[in-house]
């Protein structure tokens, strides 16, 4: 038993020993302060690694550890029974979250790609863990897209360090500020923009943000549930990670990067909603949603550039989601872990009735509901009012003309509503999945009693230990968020250079406003969408069966990607480069037969060499005599130069044999040579 749970145990006790060391090192910071300390590993590919400790990076540092250690717990029985390569998720289990672990505690942008490409590449692994064929290929997407995103953040690293002479996130601000002061007097600007474009494609691609979220919905229906959850709650955040340096450090308070991160947010946020609200399978709505609750964070970080030196709220509730939405898929995760574990199914239609008669995964799985919902006293209802109220700032000082109007309020009024839409898809598609496993039943009255039947059996004491501790943590933070929820915005207040923050009492009117819109319009769209539209009644009537409307020709993959990238950009730069191929050999082929055309040489020969023609000049002289004289009646006409010239020809590829044959002798003489001057000089060498 011991032998067949040992890459287990290790792993828990490996992942559990950085929980306690990351947890330790938080309290320090919250004890002395926020006091950064660096490390340096020099002559790393010439810039060497730097590390920087502050409250930010012990935050996440802590969190990421705390749902390593989670998931690992619950690996043990979501693994159990199944000996396909277990050892292998272990491994790059353990390897990943070094690579994460790298990437929040990197000071500069070298430090994090490079622990940021290795987090890609071994993360690839839980993709494509169990080798199937949709694995295989989920995994080449989520491979390809992170590939790709490094590249291009690569690209954007080199112009950065090009342009500013430092990758150090903390020397960036002043070179921010530079090219503010500077940009009318020549200061490469555009290099700067372009550096951040750069960047921005390659953290977004691993944060899922639209368009290049395409890898979530495919990555995570197919990853073992454990790692879902930290591909979900982690290394989005990761991704994030880069963008909130981006837009605290590289473009702190530019309007301009704030607009386009809100448009980007927006963008992200609908997008992700939608495909939710429309998923059938339970693990591809929770991916959905990710890409849903990104787009909340987005939001958050762009208008902090537009508040400028009023981001706090922004940049506070940017900081609260991430970590809310940490915890959230944690448990949310885990928990279609268990359902998969005894289903192994993940479709609705499969699934459905199997909470029913189990409350502790009713109230585990509830608590994720509440919280992502936003539902006042949980963790999720705190970090998206301040988001909302950011947007509400925005606008309000826009009127009394606090702030510039870098964004019409118009479109900013638009905004806040399609950011209340959005908490209110979110609502729709949880109550749905909510719904679905614990209040109806399953079209199979004998698979409903198999359900029913493992009240006790479903999950083990250490898998329910594991979801239980984290499904307590959701309403903690909800119920005092003045206490926990504020402390932990606080830690990342310094790192983020937040404005002084204000006080916000999150039980007003006002803001309980915001939240009893969007559960709402949740409401409403349950009963008007997911009710009559995705659901239809079996032949008979008897039986309702959930039902995919999305259009298959939307997948973004299928409809652009994978065309463009396999098949149009291979051709187009084919057919390109083949012109410019044959263009190439146009313009000399042109260039030889008009002005650099070949001419004669004036003393060329067609054959033989100038000794062979003046021999047979000469040949030909004496026999002109000859002919002319002795034999004048039976004269001979024989031409030497074309006799001297085979003659020369012959005689000069007899040299040419005879020279290889003696080379080929002297390389021989010398190698018997070298032996018998080895063997007079020591007979042992050879062994004689």
């Amino acid at each position: 038993m011991y032998h067949k749970n040992r890459h287990h145990i290790f792993a828990a006790v490996i992942t559990g020993a950085v929980f306690v060391l990351c947890s330790l090192l938080a309290v320090q910071i919250l004890i002395g302060g926020t006091d950064a300390s660096a490390l340096e590993i020099p002559y790393v590919c010439g810039l060497g690694l730097h590390f920087q400790t502050d409250g930010f990076r012990a935050l996440y540092g802590t969190i990421a550890a705390f749902m390593w250690f989670m998931s690992t717990l619950f690996s043990g029985e979501y693994f159990a029974g199944h000996d396909h390569h277990t050892g292998r998720y272990y491994i790059f289990l353990l390897i990943t979250l070094t690579a994460t672990e790298g990437v929040f505690f990197s000071a500069d942008f070298f430090t994090t790609f490079v622990f940021f490409e290795i987090m890609s590449f071994t993360s690839y692994v839980w993709v494509a863990q169990d080798e199937k064929p949709d694995s295989l290929r989920a995994g080449a997407t989520y491979l390809a897209v992170a590939v790709i995103g490094g590249l291009v953040m690569l690209m954007g690293i080199f112009l950065l360090y090009q342009t500013t002479g430092t990758l150090r996130f903390d020397e960036l601000i002043s070179c921010y500020e530079t090219y503010v002061r500077l940009s009318s007097s020549g200061f490469p600007e555009k290099k700067i923009m372009i550096a951040g474009l750069c960047l921005l494609f390659g953290f977004g691609a691993k944060a899922g943000a639209f368009p290049l979220h395409i890898w979530l919905p495919k990555a995570h229906p197919v990853a073992p549930a454990p790692a879902s959850a930290l591909l979900s709650g982690i290394l989005t955040k990761a991704g994030m990670y880069g963008i909130l340096i981006l837009s605290s450090y590289l473009f702190l308070g530019n309007a301009l990067w704030g607009t386009m991160i809100l448009m980007l947010g927006v963008l992200t946020m609908v997008t992700g909603a939608v495909l939710a609200l429309f998923s059938i399978d339970l693990k591809r709505t929770l991916a959905c949603s990710s890409v849903s609750q990104i787009g909340f964070i987005l939001v958050g970080v762009g208008m902090s550039g537009l508040l400028a030196h009023k981001n706090a709220i922004a940049l506070r509730g940017s900081l609260l989601h991430m970590v809310n939405h940490s915890l959230l898929k944690l448990v949310l995760f885990m928990a279609a872990g268990v359902v998969f574990m005894n289903v192994h199914k993940l479709d609705l239609n499969d699934i459905r009735g199997f909470g029913r008669k189990k409350p502790l995964l009713h109230y585990i799985f509830l608590m994720g509901v509440l919280g992502i919902g936003g539902m006042p006293l949980w963790n999720g209802y705190v970090s998206k009012t301040l988001i909302h109220e950011s947007i509400v700032e925005y606008t309000h000082l826009v009127i009394a003309a606090v702030l510039p109007a870098c964004f019409r309020l118009s479109l900013m009024r638009v905004v806040e509503w399609i950011f209340l839409i959005s908490g209110g898809l979110t609502v729709a598609y949880m109550l749905k999945l909510y719904i679905c496993l614990f209040w109806e039943k399953n079209a199979d009255p004998a698979v409903q009693k198999r359900y029913d039947d493992l009240q006790g059996s479903y999950m083990n004491k250490t898998s329910a230990f594991a979801l239980t501790v984290s499904a307590t943590l959701l309403p903690i933070g909800g119920f005092l968020p003045n206490i926990v929820m504020e402390g932990i915005a606080d830690m990342g207040q310094e790192f983020l250079h937040a404005a002084e923050a204000e006080r916000i009492s999150y039980f007003s009117a006002t803001n309980l406003r915001g939240a009893l819109i969007s559960l709402i319009i949740g409401g409403l769209l349950y009963g008007c969408i997911v009710r009559p539209l995705l659901r239809k009644p079996s032949a008979d009537g008897t039986i309702i069966y959930y039902v995919n409307r999305w259009p298959a020709w939307l997948d973004l993959e299928n409809l652009l990607y994978r065309p463009v990238l396999l098949r149009i950009l291979p051709f187009s730069f084919g057919v390109i480069c083949r012109f410019l191929d044959s263009l190439v050999d146009t313009v000399v082929v042109a260039l030889r037969k008009t002005v650099y055309r070949d001419e004669k040489l004036p003393h060329e020969r067609f054959e033989g060499t100038a000794l062979s023609h003046l021999c047979a000049c000469t040949a030909n002289a004496f026999q002109e005599l000859l002919n002319h004289t002795i034999r004048r009646k039976h004269p001979k006409h024989v031409d030497y130069e074309h006799k001297l010239a085979l003659m020369q020809k012959e005689l000069s590829e007899n040299s040419i044999l005879i020279a290889r044959s003696m080379s080929f002798g002297l390389l021989l003489f010398c190698v018997g040579l070298i032996l018998t001057v080895a063997y007079l000089f020591d007979k042992d060498v050879f062994g004689l």
